[in-house]
């Protein structure tokens, strides 16, 4: 097998915008039920600071107890803010317990279906246990969900959220016999393609979420793409600058659409190599250039530092979707004022400590400052 180079940013930033079949428009006077569509990508802005515009950082944060059960009992003096080790002062803080507070407007579920890195029978058998999912309670969904496919021919979204889990179940229909081509039938080349499209969409969704208001969970059904990791890939410092480029504008994209990422696995869709655990060597923050990597870059990294969680592979399915909406609801939001950067891309080490034994803190774990 001939030897790659891994240009990802180069190369899958600047590719076409992927077509995708179109729907049949409702009959006039009808509310049509949800359906898939293509998302285009979003018009090309400046990359989003990492502050907001009174100059603070802004931070969802999940705590949850030994079950796992959330703990809403906390108050502002029980949360440390720690930027690179030193403390900065909480200087807003909001419970919210879905309860007697609720985030105004309701926390969104993304439901992603990733067939270009399922086999198609594991795309078959996620499909029947997100329709479980969403017939649950009869079809009334605790939150308003939307349901996207990815595939070879790129992204589909349904265009606006539903409660109505029942309705959402004719969306699955869309997805059925898709074929998307590229999993394990070119090796190596298959691997970088569905490594360069399944980032490129990635990054599609997290810039057209950072311009809805709101907290959202990307629930990512499906193992991730390859890491490109091992003597088939090689890349030089040009290459590693884009890979740090991306992830700089990836991670503070999805921190500015109050995006957590969740990855949830039916059981046997891993690395037929046994690497599945290979991400734990890439969850540190990437500071320069010349420690970036494809690594860096993969789902389950990306769903670590965004504060999101890592479930699976098993074949409850269903049951790892409810396990990451029960994230919806109750959290903390908190802010603080970050320190002047020296330079560009700055990147800063984060974590919340809450003062109490047998507490689990989930939140965003960096960020990069900007002159």
């Amino acid at each position: 097998m001939r030897t790659l180079r891994r240009a990802f940013f180069a190369i899958s930033f600047c590719l076409p915008v992927l077509a995708a079949g179109q729907t049949a428009p409702a009959g006039a006077g009808q509310l049509p039920n949800p359906t898939l569509q293509l998302r285009p990508p979003p018009k090309k802005i400046a990359p989003p600071s990492p502050v907001t515009p009174e100059g603070r950082i802004h931070l969802d944060v999940v705590v949850s107890d030994a079950e796992g059960k959330p703990a809403m009992d906390l108050l502002p003096p029980d949360f440390t803010i720690l930027d690179n080790d030193k403390p900065r002062k909480v200087l807003s803080f909001r419970a919210y317990d879905g309860i007697s507070v609720k985030p105004d407007p309701p926390v969104e579920v993304i439901l992603l279906v990733d067939t270009v890195n399922l086999r198609f029978q594991e795309s078959s058998f996620v499909r029947q246990e997100i329709a479980r999912f969403l017939r649950q309670s009869g079809g009334k969904l605790a939150q308003p969900v939307s349901i996207m496919l990815l595939s070879g021919a790129g992204l589909r979204v349904q265009p606006r959220p539903s409660s109505d889990g029942n309705a959402l179940v004719s969306v699955l229909d869309q997805i059925k016999g898709s074929v998307h081509g590229i999993y394990g039938a070119m090796g190596a080349e298959g691997d970088m393609q569905r490594f360069q499209l399944s980032l490129r969409q990635m990054t599609v969704i997290a810039e057209n979420e950072a311009r809805k208001p709101g907290r959202k969970l990307l629930i990512w059904v499906g193992p991730g793409w390859p890491m490109l990791i091992g003597d088939n890939y090689m890349f030089n410092a040009r290459d590693q600058l884009g890979y740090f480029k991306a992830i700089v504008e990836l991670s503070s994209t999805m921190r500015e659409a109050r995006m957590a990422l969740y990855s949830v696995s039916p059981a046997n869709s891993g690395d037929p190599g046994g690497r599945d655990f290979l991400y734990r060597d890439f969850l540190k923050g990437v500071p320069v250039a010349t420690k970036a990597d494809t690594g860096n870059l993969a789902l389950k990294v990306l769903a670590a530092q965004s504060g999101g969680r890592i479930l699976g592979p098993d074949n409850d399915v269903a049951g790892q979707i409810n396990n990451c909406i029960a994230d919806a609801n109750a959290f903390y939001r908190l802010s603080f004022n970050p320190p002047a950067a020296e330079h560009a891309d700055e990147y800063h080490d984060l974590k919340v400590v809450v003062d109490k034994p047998g507490l689990t803190v989930r939140t965003t774990s960096g960020y990069y400052g900007q002159p």
